[in-house]
């Protein structure tokens, strides 16, 4: 008989946090009635977009891999917390009651290698750069996670669980204290990443260990070393030590979530091993489904290759912020679909930065109307169904173009409402124009103009043109056009100004 995970009691720092709005205070929208029934989603179990039945009638559980915290974040983390926080902002738009679990990897080899040679302890570093990932996430748009659990925090879960598949047969200690998963003792090894266990044999990834009753085995308990800090380990039946990396988030996720939930995600890397792994763990211990749709989002490239940390070929989330507004980095992940590949350049991010900056441009003159968002309206019709067809942001967002060039054509207030509350079900167009107009093309860049210095230089353009001095305006103009700022002159002698 197998014994369910129960809830672990929430600590403190995984309270969740109710949504009543998005992260900047925008309330959300009136679902469109009937939507719930025709959301279709990729599952990468079944290969194929399945319609999306929950376990729970207008309730939506949800798990995504979180972080692990010994370094600031890079893009590909940002894609991560950009889709799927597009796809939860989604599910409560449809009216689903979602509990959104992110976890946090707070102890890890890496971790441990890093605050050692930091001189300092791993709560230390772990905290320092947790702070980081919310400043980060914060500046992107990414609404909180509902739990937002630590590795630590959830000790006991991950023995329990693994003293669930030991009493299971899937689970022994090998010779050297670390504590493994059997993998040829689960039949369905294999079924998320579509590898048997032949090929993994034939193409063996893992180094002989004699401790192992086979190499493809995996640890789910590491045996404390020798020399290492006390603040990396804990007691446990098994010897003081700690949990591999996969137990982690089947004990976390299992333990907020029950033994049975909707959807996991993650980025594609993590497809096999670690979600394999997870099921083997999960469905080993509880002797049930584990999840019933697996969401997987494309890699991040520089130059067609994959960026990751290994490579040296990767930016950090505040490195590119310092360069572009966040809603710019914002737009340019959402305008991609979330299972191909992200091709990361200053081209592709220029090119980003002017697309929103027409969206923007067009609520620039036309206040949208104070009325409510329209879902029978054609435009958010499209905009419904190419969310509820995978997430398909690319067609979305092209519903927001057209919308803007009607904006432009007929300057009607509703069609502006119309184009601002469908951009904000995503997390777009969350500001007044002028202010993004004003700062889009990175105010922050060295060397850039401030606004004090912008307003000095157009009331000296003013000066010259009210004494006919029109060769100093024009070279004023023509110099601010060079500096990246472009200037408007308005009916009753006002200029207003955008960055270009």
């Amino acid at each position: 008989m197998h014994r369910p995970l129960r809830p672990a009691p929430l600590p403190q720092s995984s309270r969740p946090v109710r949504h009543t709005g998005n992260a900047h205070g925008n309330p959300r929208s009136t679902y469109p009635p009937g939507s719930m029934e025709s959301l279709r989603i990729y599952n990468t179990l079944a290969r194929d977009k399945q319609t999306f039945v929950p376990l729970q009638p207008g309730v939506v559980r949800m798990y995504v891999c979180g972080m692990t915290v010994y370094d600031y974040c890079h893009v590909g983390h940002a894609r991560v917390m950009v889709v799927f926080d597009i796809v939860q902002r989604w599910l409560r738009t449809l009216g689903y009651g979602v509990t959104y679990v992110r976890n946090i990897t707070d102890i890890d080899d890496k971790i441990i290698r890093r605050a050692v040679e930091n001189g300092e302890t791993i709560k230390s570093l772990t905290d320092r750069f947790i702070a980081a990932l919310h400043e980060d996430a914060d500046a992107l748009g990414i609404e909180r996670p509902d739990h937002e659990p630590r590795a630590t925090e959830f000790i006991p879960q991950m023995l329990g669980m693994i003293e669930m598949l030991e009493a299971n047969g899937y689970a022994y200690q090998g010779a050297d204290g670390d504590v493994n998963y059997a993998v040829r003792r689960f039949a369905h090894y294999g079924a998320l990443s579509g590898k048997s266990i032949e090929d993994l044999r034939a193409g063996e990834r893992v180094a002989a260990n004699d401790a192992k009753q086979d190499p493809l085995d995996f640890v789910l308990w590491k045996q404390a070393k020798a020399g290492e800090p006390a603040d990396t380990g804990w007691d446990s039946k098994y010897g003081r030590g700690r949990p591999g990396w996969h137990i982690e988030c089947s004990a976390m996720s299992c333990s907020l979530l029950g033994d049975h939930f909707d959807i996991h995600g993650g980025g594609q890397d993590l497809q096999f091993p670690h979600h394999e792994n997870e099921i083997a763990q999960s469905e080993g211990a509880t002797g049930q489904t584990f999840v019933n749709y697996w969401m997987h989002n494309g890699y991040v490239q520089i130059d067609n290759e994959k960026m990751s940390k290994s490579l040296g070929n990767f930016f950090t989330i505040r490195e590119v912020l310092a360069q572009y507004d966040a809603e710019v980095v914002r737009f340019f992940i959402a305008r991609a679909h979330y299972r191909s590949p992200l091709n990361y350049s200053d081209v592709h991010i220029d090119d980003a930065r002017n697309a929103l900056t027409r969206l923007y441009t067009a609520l620039k003159d036309v206040t949208p109307d104070a009325g409510e968002l329209d879902w029978s309206e054609p435009y958010a019709q499209r905009f419904r169904a190419a969310m509820n067809d995978d997430f398909n942001t690319p067609v979305a967002i092209a519903v927001l173009f057209e919308l803007a060039t009607e904006v432009n054509r007929t300057r009607d207030a509703a069609h502006a409402r119309q184009l601002q509350r469908l951009a904000r079900v995503i997390g777009l167009l969350v500001r007044e124009p002028r202010v993004f107009l004003q700062q889009a093309a990175g105010a922050a860049t060295e060397g850039a103009l401030d606004a004090a210095a912008i307003e000095a230089q157009i009331a000296a353009r003013t000066a010259a043109k009210q004494a006919k001095q029109y060769a100093e305006a024009d070279r004023i103009r023509a110099e601010l056009l060079e500096a990246g700022v472009a200037l408007e002159d308005k009916p009753g002698g006002l200029t207003e100004w955008r960055r270009v």
